[in-house]
């Protein structure tokens, strides 16, 4: 299950993540998304784990809790806009 970590500080950085995650089971991959000109934290990030029991408990046990801070909103991963399969707009002249 891919997991959504928002609220995050910007001292947040992957291995905080998989020590916050790990408790509650095995994790693939923890990543926070930086903005690609300046190599900030956007203050968000994404940890995938394998198992939807232990992702679920995490989920359940780290959802409002501090982390640097910060109470951290976490959540099951929505699809991006545009991967939901929706029309999609395009750009340009109607006519």
């Amino acid at each position: 299950m891919n997991i959504y970590v928002g609220n995050l500080s910007y001292d947040t950085n992957e291995t905080d993540l998989e020590t916050s995650f790990a408790p509650f089971g095995a994790i693939e991959s923890a990543r926070v998304i930086t903005d690609r000109d300046t190599g900030r934290s956007k203050g968000f990030g994404f940890v995938d784990m394998p198992n939807n029991a232990e992702a679920e408990a995490a989920i359940q046990g780290l959802n409002g809790k501090e982390l640097h801070g910060r109470a951290l909103t976490v959540n099951e991963s929505k699809p991006k806009e545009s991967d939901r399969g929706g029309p999609r707009r395009q750009g340009g002249s109607r006519w």
